[in-house]
């Protein structure tokens, strides 16, 4: 399917998606997520704005959000695709729900398009990011520094970071300086089990840069009209953030082939003069959004950077949603509480917008 037929199997959806929505009780709309990600966040968020809140969680993660009672109703699963059963869509729409997509959703359902019930945020540009030629092609578009891509393992002459399609958390990623040691380092990805050989069929091949990853989250409002800068962060990942404990003399001896599974995340505050590139770098990026994937940008988005000795920014991945290292900004960070004057982080901005809309009859602004 190209993307003007997707486009239309998109708006067609969605039409029936406003039905759905223009049947609700608004004054009794729930906030719904899976039980995975952010979904803490997320839910915590809503609560704190005052709606009522679901899950939608797995027997076995079930424990975390009685841990941490931020749903009202827990509703259990067999697991995260039993969103798309008529059953569940329809238990949801029942409670005036809107479902909030974050990472799992590209990871393990992504059919978005099959949902009937509505959707926070925009659902193509969703699928933009699950493929990484149309990310690039994005943040071109929008006139970002971002690395070269390696078309070929073949083609590998340069230190390289090897990736797979969708929302992995880094799982499996590996460098490269050449292809004799992308075969290397792929056949032990495949016996660690962090990756299956059909994988490097798919993989995506990109230059690394040097320097500091940071991780923007940002968020557009639709009823606002401004792209506010929300938290920064950066990753945690094993086993590569754990090399700098073992002495040189011995990862000699044992050659390892580390690997970038996200583990967690820590806040950021950045040097003052750099934010000027990353709040151009946002604008640029939104504004193209609206000529790739009508209306543009709908709440949270993350440019995922890398700064270089010259403090000069190149922009290597987008999400378009809500990303987990926003959970290292709750209550706030320095950035939201700047700008809002209050306790404000991703989970509970996304609350906000909503409830701003539907104070405003404004709520089908926001789903597409």
């Amino acid at each position: 399917m190209n993307l003007e037929e997707r486009a239309e199997v998109i708006k067609r959806s969605r039409e029936k998606i406003l039905e759905v929505l223009n049947d609700y009780d608004h004054s009794k709309i729930s906030i719904v997520t899976l039980g995975s990600h952010s979904a803490l966040n997320i839910l915590k968020g809503a609560k704190e704005e005052g709606f009522k809140t679901v899950c939608l969680c797995r027997e076995k993660e079930r424990i975390i959000y009685e841990s941490f009672p931020v749903a009202d109703e827990l509703i259990e699963i067999q697991d995260f695709p039993d969103l798309l059963e008529d059953n569940f869509q329809d238990m949801i729409i029942e409670l005036n729900g809107i479902l909030i997509p974050h990472g799992s959703f590209n990871a393990y359902i992504g059919n978005l398009e099959r949902l009937r019930i509505p959707i926070f945020g925009n659902r193509e540009l969703m699928y933009w990011e699950t493929v990484r030629e149309m990310q690039q092609a994005w943040l071109k578009k929008a006139g970002l520094k971002t690395p070269r891509i390696i078309e070929k393992p073949e083609e590998i002459d340069r230190l390289s970071i090897v990736k797979f399609p969708g929302a992995k958390g880094g799982k499996g990623y590996f460098l490269a300086t050449d292809y004799e040691d992308f075969l290397k380092k792929s056949e032990e990805m495949v016996q660690k089990g962090l990756a299956r050989r059909e994988d490097f069929e798919k993989a995506f091949i990109q230059e690394y840069i040097l320097g500091a990853n940071v991780y923007f989250s940002f968020f557009y409002s639709p009823i606002l009209e401004r792209v506010e800068l929300i938290a920064i962060d950066r990753r945690y990942e094993a086993d590569v953030d754990s090399l700098g404990k073992v002495p040189a003399p011995i990862q000699l001896k044992i050659d390892p082939s580390p690997t970038y599974t996200v583990v967690g995340n820590f806040p950021i505050v950045l040097r003052e003069s750099l934010l000027s590139q990353a709040l151009e770098a946002a604008k640029n990026v939104v504004e193209v959004s609206k000529e790739i994937a009508y209306p543009g940008m709908v709440g949270p988005f993350c440019l995922e950077a890398v700064f270089d000795e010259n403090a000069e920014m190149t922009v290597f991945e987008i999400s378009a949603r809500i990303v987990a290292g926003t959970n290292s900004g709750i209550p706030s960070s320095a950035y939201s509480y700047i700008l809002w004057g209050e306790n404000m982080y991703m989970g509970r901005r996304i609350a906000r917008e909503i409830k701003l809309a539907v104070e405003k009859a404004a709520i089908e602004d926001l789903i597409f």
